[in-house]
């Protein structure tokens, strides 16, 4: 029987849980938080709402051992991004709360995969991974799957065509420096610098970098309107749970610890990932235009940078 655990049950936990259930994700699904009220509410919530969803066991806890046996953690606890504050800020607090945190998951479940979704993760991640002691493999984070499927729904609403019919990733840091492969992208088939269509303007180099800037702003704009992301990352992470759990191999642009693709060591950043039961099976070493490799080189030294400030 499968079973998902959440660490931490504020807005982005809460929605990874609701996305879960409405998909049939797993059979059992827990949820660890501090605030022992706020965790039963949400679980009390979640379950009013059994009737409408695929069977599963939902249950919450303040004490961490409800995380106990799970076959995949989501860890999303920890300080969130306020109006104004990039990721990178985040980046001392969240990993100074896993140092003492995932030992203790690990020693919950010790054949658990670890999925990160704390920003700025893919610091969080690195952290995660050398605290937990795990090959790299085990433990990863989401990285840019929601940024990528912002970029694709951009292409799709400039072209008018259907979302998944857009092929498009964007690598490196899940943040400001984060690189779009518009080099690989494809509509149909049809790579996105080619594209014509009666009812819709080319994506010249201008309308790609309208895009671009309108993807790294996304999360802004939602923190500054709402308070913070949620909704989006919630199915994001849910479409991960669903290949690790149903050994898909899927490829998904999920973050995790490059060891020479691309030349790049030593630092955890998002390229597009083979996605299993084992966790990352494989990082592609997908073709890159000269300015996406310097790019990527780039957003590795801003994440690497932070990490190695925090002794990571």
């Amino acid at each position: 029987m499968t079973k998902v655990s959440i660490v931490g049950a504020g807005a982005v936990g809460t929605a990874i849980a609701y996305a879960a259930q409405i998909r049939g994700v797993c059979r059992q699904l827990s949820l660890y938080d501090l605030n022992a009220d706020k965790v039963r509410a949400e679980v009390l919530d979640l379950n009013h709402g059994m009737q409408f969803t695929p069977m599963a066991e939902i249950t919450g806890s303040n004490d961490l051992a409800v995380c106990a046996d799970a076959d995949i953690i989501v860890i999303t606890a920890g300080a969130k991004q306020d109006p104004g504050q990039t990721r990178l800020d985040l980046a001392a607090a969240n990993v100074a709360m896993c140092r003492d945190l995932v030992p203790a998951l690990v020693a919950l479940a010790p054949d658990a995969l670890l999925l990160v979704v704390t920003n700025p993760v893919d610091v969080v991640t690195m952290a995660a991974q050398e605290f937990s002691g795990l090959p790299a493999n085990r433990a990863f984070g989401s990285g840019t799957v929601l940024d990528s499927s912002r970029l694709r729904f951009l292409i799709a609403e400039h072209t008018h065509v259907a979302v998944q019919n857009v092929h498009a990733y964007i690598a490196g840091e899940h943040g400001d420096s984060e690189v779009p492969l518009w080099s690989t992208a494809t509509i149909g088939g049809v790579p996105v610098t080619d594209w014509r269509s009666s009812g819709a303007s080319p994506l010249d180099a201008d309308a790609r970098a309208a895009i671009h800037q309108r993807v790294v702003s996304a999360a802004y704009e939602i923190i500054a309107g709402k308070g913070a992301t949620s909704l989006a990352i919630g199915l994001a992470v849910s479409r991960i749970l669903e290949a690790v759990l149903n050994d898909e191999h899927r490829v998904l642009p999920v973050t995790s610890r490059l060891d020479g693709v691309h030349g790049l060591a030593d630092v955890c950043l998002s390229m597009p990932s083979v996605v299993g039961r084992a966790g990352v099976e494989s990082v592609l070493a997908t073709p890159l235009s000269a300015e996406e490799l310097q790019q990527l080189s780039a957003s590795a030294d801003a994440v690497r940078t932070t990490a190695r400030s925090l002794g990571l």
